[in-house]
C-alpha cells in the first residue's frame, strides 16, 4: 500500500517550506500558555496573566484574518516580512516588561502590537493547494497540517510551560520569539513554492470571506474547540501547583496530543466516504463526551489520563473543519477564509484563558474544567444547526452569504 505522506513530500520544496513553517507556528501554541506561564510567576496573579494573554489572542484573531485578506491581494512574502518584524519587537518588549516589572500598561501594549503576527498555518494551507489544487493528494497533505496544528497546539504549549518553570518566567516567551524569527524567515526564504495571486473568480466579488455562512458556522465551532484548549492548560497549571507537582503541567499538558496526532495522521491516509460535515459532528461530539472525565481527575496521575482522552478528537476536528473550508471557499480568498477559522481558535483560547483564570481564582483550580464541558456542548449544538449549510455545494460564493453592505 502507497504511504500518501510519502507521495505529498515528494514534490520539490515541499519538506521545505513545511519544515519551516512548522518552526514558524509554535507562537501561535507558545504565546498564550506562554504570557500566562510568565506572567502568573512574575506578577503572581491568574487575572493579569490572563488578561494580557486575551489582549494578545483577541487582537491576533481580529488582525489575522485582514492580514491573510492583503496576502491574497498582494502575495505572501510582500505582508509576512513586515508583519513578523513588528510582532518580533513587540515580544521582546514583553519579555522585558515583564523581568523589569514594568508598569502593567506596558504589558498590554506588547501583547496587543505582538498581536500583528500572521497567520503561517493559512499560508501552509495556501502553499499546499497551489500545488494539488482539485487532486485527492490535497485532502492528504490538509490532514497532515490538521494533524500539525494540533502536535503544535499541544506540544507548543507543553514546552512553553515546561521552560518557564524548569528555568526562568520568560524561557518560554523566548523560545516562542526565536521560534518565530527564525522559523519566518525560512519560510517567506521559499520563494518557489509561494502562490500567485488569484484574481476573483467570476460571480464573486471582493469581500471577506467571513460573510459566507461555513466560515461563520465553522469560526463559531472553532471558538469553542478553542477554549476548550485554553481551559485544558490554565486549569492543569492550576491543578498541578496547587497538587505541589508544578513541573508537571508540562507532561501532562503534552499527553493532549499523543492520542490525536496518531489518529489524525491515520484519518488523514484514510479514503472515507462518510460526508465531511457529518465527520465534523461526530469529531466534535467525541470531543465533548471525553470533556467530562476532566471533573474528576483529582491526581496527576488522573490528570493525565483524562487529558489524553479528552484529546483523542482534536486533530479529526481541525482535519474535517478545514476540509469543508478548502470546498466552500472561492480561491481568491482561501488565506483569509482558513484565518477566519484559526482566528475561531485564537478567540476561544483567548477567552478560555481569561475565563479559566478568573474562574481558578475563584473558585479553585478543579472548576475549572466546567469551562471545557459547557464549550463542549455548545460546540456540538454549533454543528448540529449548520449540518445543512456545511452539506451544501462544492463552492459557496460571498454574495448571498449575507446581504451586502452598502459601499
Amino acid at each position: 500500500m502507497p504511504n500518501p505522506y510519502k507521495e505529498i513530500f515528494s514534490v520539490p520544496g515541499a519538506k521545505g517550506f513545511s519544515a519551516a513553517g512548522f518552526l514558524a507556528r509554535l507562537p501561535i501554541a507558545m504565546a498564550p500558555i506562554g504570557i500566562v506561564a510568565m506572567l502568573s510567576q512574575t506578577r503572581g496573579e491568574y487575572w493579569i496573566a490572563g488578561a494580557v494573554s486575551a489582549t494578545f489572542a483577541l487582537t491576533n484573531a481580529l488582525l489575522a484574518p485582514q492580514i491573510s485578506r492583503m496576502v491574497d491581494r498582494f502575495g505572501q512574502s510582500p505582508v509576512i516580512v513586515p508583519t513578523t518584524l513588528v510582532s518580533v519587537l513587540a515580544f521582546i518588549s514583553l519579555i522585558l516588561a515583564s523581568h523589569r516589572d514594568w508598569p502593567e500598561w506596558t504589558l498590554f501594549v506588547s501583547a496587543f502590537l505582538a498581536a500583528v503576527m500572521p497567520s503561517i498555518p493559512a499560508m501552509l494551507r495556501a502553499r499546499w493547494t497551489e500545488i494539488f489544487r482539485d487532486r485527492p493528494e490535497l485532502n492528504t497533505a490538509f490532514a497532515f497540517e490538521s494533524a500539525a496544528d494540533e502536535l503544535v497546539y499541544i506540544a507548543g504549549a507543553s514546552l512553553s510551560v515546561g521552560l518557564a518553570v524548569a528555568l526562568f518566567p520568560e524561557a518560554g516567551m523566548l523560545a516562542s520569539t526565536l521560534f518565530l524569527a527564525v522559523g519566518t524567515s525560512a519560510f517567506i526564504l521559499q520563494r518557489s513554492t509561494e502562490p500567485a495571486v488569484r484574481p476573483v473568480e467570476a460571480g464573486t466579488s471582493r469581500t471577506s470571506a467571513i460573510r459566507l455562512r461555513s466560515v461563520q458556522i465553522i469560526t463559531l465551532a472553532l471558538i469553542f474547540v478553542g477554549s476548550m484548549f485554553a481551559t485544558a492548560e490554565v486549569t492543569t497549571v492550576a491543578i498541578t501547583k496547587e497538587l505541589g507537582q508544578p513541573s508537571a503541567a508540562s507532561l501532562v499538558i503534552g499527553v493532549y496530543a499523543i492520542g490525536s496526532f496518531v489518529v489524525g495522521l491515520i484519518l488523514g491516509a484514510l479514503n472515507l466516504r462518510t460526508p465531511l460535515q457529518r465527520q465534523l459532528l461526530i469529531a466534535v461530539s467525541v470531543l465533548a463526551i471525553t470533556a467530562v472525565p476532566l471533573l474528576f481527575a483529582d491526581t496527576v496521575v488522573l490528570l493525565a489520563l483524562a487529558v489524553f482522552l479528552s484529546g483523542i478528537a482534536i486533530s479529526p476536528t481541525f482535519i474535517t473543519a478545514f476540509g469543508l473550508i478548502e470546498r466552500r471557499v472561492p480561491e481568491s480568498m482561501l488565506t483569509e477564509g482558513v484565518t477566519w477559522v484559526m482566528t475561531g481558535i485564537g478567540i476561544g483560547m483567548a477567552l478560555g484563558a481569561f475565563l479559566a483564570g478568573w474562574v481558578v481564582d475563584n473558585f479553585g483550580a478543579q472548576n475549572g474544567f466546567w469551562l471545557s464541558v459547557a464549550a463542549g456542548v455548545a460546540v456540538v449544538i454549533t454543528i448540529v444547526l449548520g449540518q445543512k449549510t456545511l452539506g451544501g455545494g462544492r463552492t459557496e460564493t460571498a454574495i448571498g452569504a449575507l446581504p451586502q453592505a452598502a459601499e
